[in-house]
């Protein structure tokens, strides 16, 4: 069996490097191929990928699976010319599970706890007292309560935050509460002093959070965007941040990775950037991942996490 990593690799890369050296440690007798070195197209039967280039799929006549490096497949539904035949997986880990607990959690205190006023007070060498709005009275709403919506809900809910969560279809979560649809999107918004975007991207959620959006939360909320770029009308944001409408933003992913360099996210002392390393997953949690997925395809048993086009996840 031939299975193409069809993804760049560079230097700083570790954790792509290591999960590669382990898939061949642990599998010797399957051939790993590392694009774009992937020799005759015909011997290719899976390929594993985040973002691959358009019309990447189509070279390959025996295709039988592809496995999302990410957490999301957008970036492999986003291809016009993708098989239309061949079943899509994502990889889901309990590490990955574990990392976006401690990223929301991590960027929900900060906000909830003020650091980053502290820090401009540090800078300012300024010794003073900011009231703090207590946990139980901080309302973080959840965008998408799928795995990780879900999980990170609950993780909340323990520490004593109050939870809404927004799905786009009806659910009942304990101690949860639960809005669907967009005719219920802006009384979910309402009360929330942090949103925390863990939707896939759709045609329905690309652009989710913008100007409207902002607009019905209560002044001075709080975005953590661990989604998709594609989520966020990144201009809306800073008009959003100038009115006050919006206090600070944490984001882990954009439209386009990297950030360039004149973005103007960078310079913000609003917003929190950090390199799309919110929930990697443990690299031999994830091989596992892959080497089970091949296992049942090979076998023809149903594959674990496959990813219903119709919804884009």
């Amino acid at each position: 069996m031939v299975v193409l990593i069809l993804v760049e690799t560079k230097p700083t890369n570790t954790w792509l490097n290591i999960l590669i050296a382990q898939l061949k440690k642990e599998q010797p007798n399957i051939d790993f191929r590392l694009w774009p070195e992937y020799g005759k197209p015909e011997e290719i039967e899976i390929v594993l990928t985040a973002w691959p280039p358009p019309g990447a799929m189509q070279k390959f006549p025996n295709l039988k699976l592809i496995m999302s490096l990410g957490a999301g497949v957008n970036r492999i539904l986003e291809d016009p010319d993708l098989p239309d035949n061949i079943p899509i997986v994502r990889l889901v880990s309990e590490s990955k599970r574990l990392q976006m607990i401690e990223y929301v959690t991590m960027a929900v205190l900060v906000f909830q706890r003020r650091l980053l006023e502290y820090q401009a007070l540090q800078r300012s060498q300024r010794w003073e007292y900011l009231p703090v709005q207590d946990a139980t009275s901080f309302t973080v709403g959840i965008l998408g309560l799928g795995d990780l919506g879900l999980t990170v809900a609950k993780k909340l809910k323990l520490i004593g935050f109050p939870i809404r969560g927004w799905s786009r279809t009806p659910k009942i979560v304990a101690g949860v509460e639960c809005f669907h649809g967009q005719e219920q999107f802006k009384l979910f918004l309402n009360k929330c002093r942090a949103i925390v975007c863990l939707l896939p991207v759709t045609p329905q959620t690309e652009g989710i959070l913008c100007q409207d959006t902002f607009s019905a939360l209560p002044p001075g909320a709080y975005l953590i965007n661990v989604g998709r770029g594609k989520h966020l009308i990144e201009p809306d944001l800073l008009t959003a941040l100038d009115s006050g409408q919006i206090a600070s933003a944490c984001l882990d992913v954009f439209d386009t990775e990297p950030l360039p360099v004149d973005h103007p996210f960078w310079s913000d002392p609003r917003i929190i950037v950090t390199p799309h390393i919110a929930a990697p997953g443990r690299s031999d949690e994830i091989a596992a991942a892959i080497l089970d997925t091949i296992n049942c395809s090979r076998m023809g048993r149903p594959l674990k996490y496959a990813i219903d086009r119709r919804w884009g996840y």
